[in-house]
């Protein structure tokens, strides 16, 4: 059962459990009469003690229930706000939908692509893949397209293939290929 914050009983009785054993291992509690001085020696009567205090009425005298209720209270004012379960589905639901209108804006007509069209070197001397993806969905009736798959070659100078000639740095490349792509 859940209580009007959302708290359930459960939790209300281990908190009760920890306020209990707090109080217990640091001492606090009822107050204990005063201890007796030890005796040494000879005792003088103990002087007659008057009429004892009357106690405060029930309702107004401080003690441990009264105690852990004002820590609930001061607890419970502390948690934030929590939402009802209508205010919470009422949120689902409007996230649900920005959801929903993103997606409807990716779903324009795609397909996927198989070919082989080589990924060319931008600036910096990377491959540009997303140019190669494109070329090679223009090449199949599309506009553009987003690379899935490529593939990576050694293109190498006929100079290679002559013998008893000493290869050198420049007389081979790596070329990046993309293989299949998204296209719309």
């Amino acid at each position: 059962m859940f209580d009007r914050t959302g708290i359930s009983r459960n939790n209300i009785r281990r908190s009760a459990i920890v306020a209990l054993a707090t109080l217990a291992m640091t001492g606090a509690g009822w107050p204990q009469g005063a201890p007796q001085p030890p005796a040494l020696g000879v005792q003088e009567p103990a002087a007659q003690p008057g009429p004892a205090p009357s106690p405060p009425p029930d309702d107004a005298r401080p003690g441990l229930l009264d105690g852990v209720g004002k820590l609930f209270e001061k607890s419970l004012s502390i948690l934030p706000t929590l939402k009802s379960p209508g205010e919470t589905i009422d949120d689902l639901n409007a996230r649900a939908k920005d959801a929903g209108d993103g997606l409807s804006n990716l779903a324009k007509p795609s397909s996927m692509v198989s070919g082989r069209a080589i990924c060319p070197a931008s600036a910096n001397g990377a491959p540009d893949c997303k140019l190669g993806a494109d070329r090679l969905c223009q090449a199949k009736g599309f506009k553009e397209g987003k690379s899935l798959n490529t593939d990576s070659a050694e293109t190498c100078s006929p100079k290679v293939l002559i013998p008893g000639r000493t290869r050198k740095p420049d007389d081979c490349r790596t070329d990046n290929y993309v293989t299949s792509a998204l296209c719309q």
